[in-house]
Order: C-alpha cells, then sequence, then structure tokens
C-alpha cells in the first residue's frame, strides 16, 4: 500500500510517499518547508512524489496529522486529502501529532516517562503524557490544556518535556518535530478510516465568539 502522509501541525510542514508490505514501511521520497516561506502544500506534495517516483494514482491512503498545533496547516493538509478522496476514492485516516511526536521520540531513542508539550497560545499548551518502550509507547495521560507551572510540575516528576518550541519555555527540554514520515509509518499500523469531511483538527478548547452589536442607525 502506497501512503501519502501530510504533517503541517507544526512550523515545520512535511509530505512523506511511503510503500508499507507486509509490516514494513519504506519512506520512498520525502520534503519539509518551514512555514514562513510556504509553497503551498500541492507543491510539496508534486515534490514528495517525483522524490519517491510515484503518480498520483498510484496513492492508496493518505494520512493527516490532525495536531494539534498549527490550526491552518492542519486545515490545509485536510482540505487536500478532501479534495484527493473526491478525485481518487483513496481512503484517509487522521492521526494525532501527539502521537507522533512519541514515536519520533521513540526513534531518537528516548525512553520511559516522556511529557509532550505544544503552544496552545494564551499561555496555555497542549500536554499530554507517555510512556516510550523499544516495542512502541503509550499514552498515560491524556491530552489536555495546561498551564506552565503544570509542565514545570510534570516535568519534576521525571521525564522529557519534548515539543516542537519547547525550549522556548522549558530550558531543559528538547526539541523535536512532528514529521511526515513518522506519520506515515504510524498509519501503516492503522485501520480506523473515515471519510475525508469528517476530519477535523484536534482543538480542546470550546469554541467562543463575541456577537456583533446591531448596527447603527446613523441620523438623516
Amino acid at each position: 500500500m502506497k501512503i501519502l502522509a501530510l504533517e503541517f501541525s507544526s512550523h515545520l510542514r512535511s509530505v512523506a510517499v511511503a510503500e508499507a508490505t507486509g509490516g514494513v514501511v519504506k519512506t520512498l521520497g520525502a520534503v519539509t518547508e518551514h512555514d514562513e516561506k510556504p509553497r503551498g502544500p500541492l507543491a510539496l506534495v508534486e515534490q514528495a512524489l517525483v522524490a519517491a517516483g510515484v503518480s498520483r494514482e498510484q496513492i492508496e491512503s493518505i494520512a493527516v496529522g490532525l495536531g494539534p498545533g498549527s490550526y491552518t496547516g492542519i486545515r490545509m493538509a485536510i482540505a487536500v486529502a478532501q479534495g484527493w478522496e473526491l478525485a481518487r476514492g483513496v481512503r484517509v485516516l487522521g492521526v494525532s501529532s501527539a502521537d507522533c511526536l512519541a514515536e519520533k521520540a521513540r526513534q531518537e531513542q528516548i525512553a520511559g516517562p516522556l511529557h509532550i508539550a505544544i503552544d496552545a497560545q494564551r499561555n496555555e499548551f497542549y500536554l499530554a503524557t507517555y510512556d516510550l518502550g523499544q516495542a512502541g509507547f503509550a499514552e498515560t495521560a491524556k491530552l489536555r490544556l495546561a498551564t506552565r507551572e503544570e509542565v514545570n510540575a510534570c516535568e519534576r516528576t521525571g521525564g522529557m518535556v519534548i515539543g516542537p518550541e519547547v525550549t522556548r519555555w522549558f530550558q531543559a527540554g528538547r526539541i523535536v518535530v512532528p514529521d511526515a514520515a513518522t506519520l506515515a509509518a504510524l498509519a501503516a499500523q492503522r485501520s480506523h478510516f473515515v471519510p475525508a469531511d469528517q476530519l477535523a483538527p484536534i482543538y480542546l478548547r470550546e469554541a467562543s465568539f463575541v456577537k456583533a452589536p446591531p448596527p447603527r442607525v446613523l441620523p438623516a
């Protein structure tokens, strides 16, 4: 099965094409760009396909990193998956970018308890805790919104803090960025395919808005 993976949740957006055969996943081609100088998602996809030597028609599955992270980036990745599904009828699934970070950390030989902290703006963080082992990882504390002090408290109890920009706030932390190749490897192990229009960014805050006041009536 040939997989197209889109991981746009951080400041480093990436696309990978991978092939899963008999439980073995091989990355055929991957590209990354910084979101300060974006070329657009379709340009990244095309570059990854060319690097992999794979045509659009050969893609059988699309995996999307659902965050948490850059809402705009995640929405772009979802839009690509939705358009591809309409045009080609591929299977689609979403994967937590926190899971992707945990697997990336495990590949970098980090083991034991691990705290993932992702900037949630408003002086808060998306925080999840995992236990990493040689065979894989397990989520031990579900993803939630947390204050800076709560992240510090987790660090004091043991375990490394990682994330795409984590050293901005936690000097003892370690920068780990989710990438599309790792996302593809996780997707190859999963089968919870959904219609692309059901994909949604992982966003833990309740939606809030202020209703606009009625228009003023100007005197004649």
